[in-house]
């Protein structure tokens, strides 16, 4: 019936695993929990570990760092049921009817997206308040509002897949870094006319993390986007068409110029409460320009 895949990297995930697997259990229905550690820290790992003695729950310790990608692919490879349920381990559930849920949203040939949302309140500590503000204001989308530009809208944090549709598309293993795994991954499903349904069935997102921290993974999801439109250059995000209109216009040079005036300052600027996204904005696209001139030096 359904295997419930967790890629787990230095994360705690003892009560997401108990919570989906109560769940499950009063579903009454044929269930697996497969957990592939990628590299953490002996500290998680050790935390971890007696989730194995659970029954119906597989946790493994893998010999090397595999990455966002190909991790993914492994566990679609070792799962034995019909559905896959994949979930990002930095999740808390908030419904006592999330894998009810996705049982009742199951048809065939179609993929399942239920969301993402985040704590109403914002953290205590400062320098993680940026990622909570971004991740409110544009990642908690309403499934209506996705339901609108559904592939678009995908995101790989939670989401239900025929397991013979994911293994004749799977993540591109040459993404190995942070970001942009789920554009291409949306791409695929869009190009070979796969559905997609968005429901209202979230998970929390609190992995939040430092503001430089998150700006280091900004940049690396962007050099994952250049490779990714490279090789499929049909492929749009907001950050791409912005992209060609400055190249269209003739202004990556002064764009450069003035984004490494700015950037300090705008780094300053996203540590501090109530930041205008659109300074982000900017900052991601001053961050393309720069990435890619400094390609051609």
């Amino acid at each position: 019936m359904l295997s419930i895949l967790i890629p787990v990297y230095n994360f705690e995930i003892g009560a997401l695993v108990h919570d989906l697997h109560g769940q499950a259990i009063q579903a009454g229905i044929d269930f697996e929990i497969i957990c592939f550690d990628d590299g953490s820290k002996e500290h998680f790992r050790l935390k971890n570990k007696p989730l194995d003695h659970l029954d119906y729950v597989s946790y493994h310790d893998l010999p090397e760092n595999l990455g966002r990608s190909k991790i993914r692919n492994e566990l679609a490879k070792v799962a034995q049921y019909e559905s896959l349920l994949f979930m990002d381990c930095d999740s808390k559930v908030v419904s006592s009817y999330f894998i009810k849920n996705y049982i009742e949203a199951i048809e065939p040939k179609t993929l399942v997206y239920g969301g993402r949302v985040y704590n109403a309140e914002p953290p205590k500590e400062q320098a993680l308040r940026f990622h909570w503000h971004y991740g409110t204001q544009r990642e908690q989308v309403d499934y209506r509002e996705r339901q609108n530009r559904p592939y678009h809208a995908f995101q790989t944090n939670n989401f239900l897949v025929p397991r013979a549709v994911f293994l004749e598309i799977q993540f591109d293993e040459n993404l190995r870094q942070y970001g942009h795994e789920d554009t291409l991954f949306g791409f695929e499903l869009k190009n070979r006319k796969i559905a997609m349904k968005h429901i209202d069935n979230p998970l929390e997102h609190i992995g939040l993390e430092r503001v430089e921290v998150f700006l280091d993974k900004t940049r690396k999801g962007i050099e994952n986007l250049k490779k990714v439109h490279q090789v499929y250059p049909f492929v749009e995000t907001k950050l791409l068409i912005a992209y060609q209109r400055c190249i269209q216009f003739g202004l990556k040079y002064p764009l450069r110029f003035i984004f490494g005036m700015m950037r300090g300052n705008i780094e300053k600027k996203l540590s501090k409460d109530g930041v205008n996204l659109r300074w982000f904005d900017f900052y991601k696209l001053g961050l393309m320009v720069d990435i890619e001139l400094k390609e051609k030096v």
